[in-house]
């Protein structure tokens, strides 16, 4: 298997969980963003995005879809069809990206990517907003206590959303946060296969 990953770009996700499933794993690190500054990369990957996943004849780009295939191809990290909390498994999955990276990629774009004279701070201070109000999900289905996000076991849908609040620290928004998303990230940073991850990506 092989990563093609900038630093604590979304690929991210992919790393940590190929780290908490000890899954071996060849990584390459590109320049942000790779589609300007490693032109050759679209030769690769035609998106030009981050993650680029490859498994044999397997090729991936999306890094929540990379997860769950990492999940099943393990056996481990997953929730299963008849367990009663695949619903929530599978939508945590997928709003991970959609919902909560998707407007934090916004703020970044218009507040900090941008030339200066294109930054659009109304734009970016609206997707903040949407995204704040987005994490009330994860801060209502934490609310009974449970330590992860599908219940009492770890999986790659944790993974995939604490993404989204380590890219809210990076924004310099993660303390509007609700406190149970907040000790959630706590937990999930505090794991040893996210530490494993940073390390790799530092070389």
């Amino acid at each position: 298997m092989k990563l093609w990953h900038c630093k604590d770009a979304r690929s991210f996700r992919v790393l940590w969980a190929l780290e908490e499933l000890g899954l071996p794993y060849e990584l390459v690190m590109l320049p942000f963003p790779p589609r300007w500054a490693e032109p050759a990369f679209l030769e690769l990957n035609p998106l030009g995005t981050i993650p680029f996943f490859t498994d044999g004849d397997v090729r991936m780009t999306e890094s929540a879809g990379i997860c769950q295939y990492l999940a099943e191809k393990a056996g481990a990290l997953r929730v299963l069809p008849g367990d009663p909390a695949y619903g929530d498994y599978l939508n945590f999955l997928h709003q991970s990206d959609a919902t909560l990276t998707f407007p934090q990629t916004l703020v970044l774009r218009y507040s900090v990517l941008e030339k200066p004279e294109n930054r659009l701070p109304k734009v970016a201070s609206d997707y903040k907003r949407w995204f704040l109000a987005r994490t009330m999900w994860v801060e209502h289905a934490l609310g009974d206590g449970r330590p992860w996000l599908c219940g009492d076991d770890f999986t790659v849908a944790d993974i995939a959303v604490a993404y989204a609040f380590l890219l809210a620290g990076t924004l310099g928004h993660l303390d509007e946060v609700g406190p149970n998303a907040r000790a959630f990230w706590e937990r999930a940073s505090g794991r040893d296969g996210f530490k494993r991850a940073k390390a790799a990506q530092r070389g």
